[in-house]
């Protein structure tokens, strides 16, 4: 920033470099009750390119009755088209998804699973054996078409239903994912209740069973105040991609006590601190997130947007 703040002070043994992984357009405005207008999306996702985010995942080719604020993902992507040097990844959650996906020129695709059985059940009507089963076709598709494949696992470290997820079931279905071609998978604490040891336990039992530290990513909820701090220890750990939402926009309809995702702006700001590269402006992405706000009618939930967008 301006006023040389953060200031930048390195820890040891952390990545020289994290890429950001921004899921705010699909991830942060799914949840949103109000439709939000195409134009907005197109033009917020513009804001964040112009921001240096490099990868930000654009929309969901989900049938609009179970998200319907994502609706009109025809016609977002194509205004996206001329956008250069940004990676523009969609979730997809079965082969008529991936059919409509690759119509529109789509080269990076997410699949989206569960590690437990009751929110597998909640959020795609399938059992984990059941969804696996699904996406096997998907993946081998996009994978022979030259697509890049994420997996996505909700539920990685406690479920609303279930309670506490055992670490050797979260590295289960990770491991299924990645057998089935998953080029990356982000790990998800849906409802927030990571703690960093938790973290750390997770990522170990997923090395010690094959699946590298280099093909993971971590998606963290801010419930209970905790997305930094497990951020923290996943960087310590070596991974070198997080997922955040600009602004602090979402949560997940399909889990009531998601709260918003990691802010954008919050992870940013505590990565210039530790000097990390992330390529990343953080007053044009804070700017962007205001703008957004002005549109939806209420402040942003980011800690970091706050502080900043209220200077003198």
């Amino acid at each position: 920033m301006s006023d040389g703040l953060p200031m930048q002070v390195p820890a040891q043994d952390l990545p020289p470099r994290v890429r950001v992984y921004e899921v705010g357009p699909r991830d942060g405005l799914q949840n949103e009750k109000t439709a939000v207008p195409t134009e907005v999306k197109a033009e917020f996702i513009r804001r964040l390119a112009g921001a240096g985010l490099t990868t930000v995942e654009a929309t969901a080719f989900v049938h609009p009755k179970w998200v319907p604020q994502l609706a009109d993902a025809e016609e977002l992507y194509p205004r996206l088209a001329d956008l250069r040097g940004v990676a523009l990844p969609v979730l997809v959650p079965n082969e008529r998804g991936l059919e409509r996906a690759i119509a529109l020129g789509a080269r990076r695709i997410a699949v989206f699973g569960s590690a437990t059985e009751t929110f597998s059940r909640r959020n795609l009507n399938r059992t984990i054996a059941e969804s696996l089963a699904m996406f096997e076709p998907v993946i081998a598709r996009a994978k022979a078409a030259g697509i890049h494949v994420r997996g996505y696992l909700s539920m990685c470290f406690g479920d609303p239903w279930e309670g506490p997820v055992p670490i050797h079931q979260a590295v289960r279905v990770a491991r299924q994912l990645r057998e089935l071609g998953c080029d990356e998978l982000s790990l998800g604490d849906t409802i927030g209740v990571a703690t960093p040891g938790h973290v750390l336990s997770l990522l170990a039992e997923l090395n010690e069973e094959g699946v590298p530290t280099s093909v993971l990513g971590v998606h963290f909820h801010d419930t209970y105040g905790q997305a930094l701090a497990n951020t923290y220890a996943a960087l310590e750990h070596g991974v070198t991609t997080v997922d955040a939402s600009a602004g602090g926009l979402g949560g997940c309809p399909y889990a009531k006590s998601a709260t918003g995702n990691l802010a954008t702006e919050d992870l940013v700001w505590m990565l210039d601190g530790l000097g990390i590269d992330t390529g990343v402006d953080l007053a044009r992405l804070t700017a962007a997130s205001v703008w957004l706000a002005e549109r939806l009618g209420r402040p942003s939930p980011s800690r970091t947007v706050r502080a900043l967008s209220h200077k003198e």
